[in-house]
């Protein structure tokens, strides 16, 4: 029976730090790097791996800082890069820059901005013609590079990593792209178990929503300045606190990191 499933576990050894929708806050992002860098010093694991879960780009007002914070964590930590909804829209626009009266609708202005680019509010078609050859220009083959590489998911024992969702019904290697990327109510309306415990993104929730087949950790960043990181190890989900809370009493927290107590609320433990 269903019921009687086990907890959904990671195996031993591996501890996940799973990261929800950044757009465009690379203070945010910047300081939970840093925490995490304290938490694995403080409580170290045999291989700790950063799940990010997508939406690095728009709405806030950091979006190509954001990235180059990314690229760095590619070269200093074991991590994995999924795609957001967000995350396909620069290529898009560079090949068809009529997307920007889509793309602006969903903070692409912003996006523009922090490449040093000075869209009007709403372009026309000359602009959005100029903006894409300008955005080109500013853009670093880098960044490019990265978005083109990343992925639609990711498996670890039995959690599945993913941006927006699932399709109920259909077995996770059947699953399309827009889905993964776009699902919501059919999604996160379903509480039939799924093949895996799914932790996802892209619908904005006041505090990560824990369910019995998934957990949203998506807290709108760019409005709430709410960047949310839940660990996981084993069967146990453990929320890393607000990181404008950890900003604020850096202090304090060291302290606490010297007595050896944990600063993270209780966790969570799957039921079977």
């Amino acid at each position: 029976m269903q019921n009687e499933r086990p907890a959904a576990r990671l195996p031993d050894g591996i501890r996940i730090y799973a990261i929800g929708d950044i757009h465009g806050r690379a203070d945010l992002l910047e300081a939970l790097l840093r925490q995490i860098d304290a938490d694995c010093t403080l409580y170290p694991s045999s291989r700790p791996i950063v799940v990010f879960l997508g939406d690095y780009i728009d709405r806030g007002p950091a979006s190509r800082q954001v990235l180059d914070l990314l690229l760095g964590c590619q070269r200093t930590k074991e991590a994995v890069f999924l795609r957001g909804n967000h995350d396909n829209f620069v290529r898009r626009f560079l090949s068809s820059p009529a997307v920007l009266d889509e793309w602006r609708l969903y903070g692409g202005l912003e996006t523009l901005v922090s490449y040093g680019l000075k869209p009007s509010i709403n372009p026309g078609v000359p602009e959005q013609r100029q903006l894409a050859k300008e955005l080109e220009k500013s853009t670093p083959e880098r960044h490019l590079e990265f978005l083109d590489s990343l992925n639609l998911s990711f498996n670890c024992g039995d959690f599945l990593f993913v941006h927006a969702g699932i399709r109920p019904g259909v077995p996770i290697r059947k699953q399309k792209e827009e889905d993964l990327l776009w699902i919501r109510e059919e999604f996160l309306s379903c509480e039939q178990r799924f093949e895996k415990f799914v932790v996802h993104g892209h619908t904005p929730v006041r505090a990560p929503d824990i369910r019995s087949n998934r957990i949203n950790i998506d807290t709108g960043a760019f409005a709430t300045g709410r960047l949310t990181c839940i660990v996981i190890e084993g069967a146990a989900i453990v929320p890393l606190i607000d990181v404008r809370e950890w900003m604020r009493n850096a202090a304090s927290i060291r302290a606490a990191q010297n007595t050896q107590t944990r600063i993270e609320p209780a966790a969570w433990t799957l039921a079977t």
